[in-house]
């Protein structure tokens, strides 16, 4: 018995590895094409430009919302073709106090931006499907109100989308960290999205020209929205959920590589954990919900993903936790024998599942390592010693707190569908 879950957890890691090599294929493949590009700092004019509503929604941002607005009001887009709306929805502090100190500036004088208080329900999810109702653009945008856009980042958005504006019903760019050097763990964080947005979002996009909706930093057809009826009201990452019902209806989500968006990461491990668990159970609630899907004649995209979200969320991370358990157990064991020799290892450490268990260890380990410094390498200014460092302690301590978080998202919600609870709320990330 023993010796077969070695053998399942030994399976399942190698899965975990085939994906992981992949992916990297995918995003090295997608790195080398766009170098052969040119990428030149003028920007060619856009075939048109259609008219875009920024939607910012925004509950108790105070201490980042005019950063946020002011980036959007200062994009290098006609503004004529722009109009903003800024919701400080259920909001016990000054948030649409300072976007109105803003709008009455004579920088912004004339521009097309509404402060809306809100107290309605569903959360982000709410405050979208009520920007539905009176967004006016071809194209909604979404920011999140920490998440401060690049100059260039709507230009490059609308760009990728005219490309093929039949197929391309959305548009994502990438987010990065400000301030990342606040303490290990914002380092740590930094080095996920570095990785998360030069590989494994462009390798999944390079071979099979999957994409995936973000919180913020994106565009998308207001009228294919309303047509799939909005966004799913009280959804703990209602973007992933569109994502999918955005594949199911057979169009693409394309990636604009080069908008980009600055966004606040948590400075502290608890809003680090209550962020990621949210995200984590949002993730668990879209698997489950779509798992039907899978034996159907959905677009083989959707389940391509179905099958990637499950071996993330569910099958690597069991796997990992039991071959961890099963080598910290018979280690133990073999320790002890030394002094107490009726005691008698799982698994002997001379068979060969030993020995292929340490190899496995140290080619995920290997991998990761790769892949980060690819990563890092594509991103300008972040092949540094202090990364690379940061990346080797990371693979200890950060990264094993996903399992973590993981296992606890997972008991929360099931333990929520057993008792037919239900939360609606926004789930705030403090801001520093």
């Amino acid at each position: 018995m023993i010796n077969t879950l070695y053998i399942i957890a030994i399976l399942s890691i190698w899965l975990s590895v085939t994906v992981t090599v992949m992916t990297l294929i995918g995003g090295v493949w997608f790195i080398f094409k766009q170098l052969k590009q040119n990428n030149s700092a003028t920007l060619a004019p856009l075939k048109r430009t259609p008219s875009v509503t920024i939607v910012v929604p925004a509950h108790n941002e105070e201490l980042v919302i005019q950063a946020t607005v002011r980036a959007i009001l200062n994009l290098n887009y006609p503004a004529k073709r722009v109009e903003v709306l800024v919701y400080a929805d259920n909001c016990q502090d000054q948030t649409a106090v300072q976007v109105r100190k803003l709008k009455a500036t004579p920088e912004f004088a004339g521009r097309d931006l509404q402060v809306i208080e809100r107290t309605g329900t569903g959360g982000k999810a709410g405050v979208l499907n009520d920007a539905l109702k009176i967004a006016h653009g071809e194209y909604l945008c979404v920011y999140d109100a920490d998440a401060a856009p690049e100059v260039n980042a709507l230009y490059f958005l609308i760009q990728k989308g005219l490309e093929d504006p039949e197929r391309y019903a959305a548009v994502f760019g990438r987010n990065k960290t400000r301030k990342y050097q606040q303490n290990f763990l914002t380092r740590c964080i930094h080095l996920e999205i570095v990785n998360t947005q030069r590989i494994q979002h462009t390798g999944m996009w390079q071979l099979f020209k999957i994409g995936r909706i973000p919180g913020t930093n994106f565009i998308i057809k207001t009228q294919v929205v309303r047509e799939l009826g909005g966004w799913n009201n009280g959804a703990l990452t209602e973007d992933t959920a569109l994502s999918f019902r955005l594949m199911r209806s057979g169009k693409l989500i394309a990636l604009a590589h080069r908008s980009e968006a600055f966004q606040q990461e948590p400075e502290t491990l608890f809003t680090y954990y209550h962020q990621r668990k949210r995200w984590a159970r949002g993730n668990y609630e879209v698997i489950f919900s779509n798992l039907r899907y899978l034996f159907d004649r959905t677009p083989w995209r959707v389940k391509l993903e179905i099958l990637y979200y499950v071996c993330v969320y569910l099958w690597f991370s069991v796997a990992i936790i039991v071959s961890n358990i099963l080598f910290v157990t018979n280690t133990a064991l073999a320790l002890a024998s030394i002094w107490w020799p009726q005691l008698n290892p799982l698994v002997s450490l001379e068979t060969p599942l030993a020995i292929v268990f340490g190899i496995n260890w140290l080619l995920m380990f290997y991998l990761y390592l790769l892949q980060m410094n690819i990563a890092l390498a594509s991103d300008y200014g972040q092949a540094t010693v202090t990364n690379f460092v940061h990346t080797v302690m990371a693979y200890f301590t950060y990264a094993q707190l996903f399992i973590v978080v993981s296992i606890v998202a997972l008991l929360e919600m099931l333990r929520d569908k057993v008792t037919g609870k239900r939360q609606t709320k926004w789930y705030k990330t403090e801001r520093f």
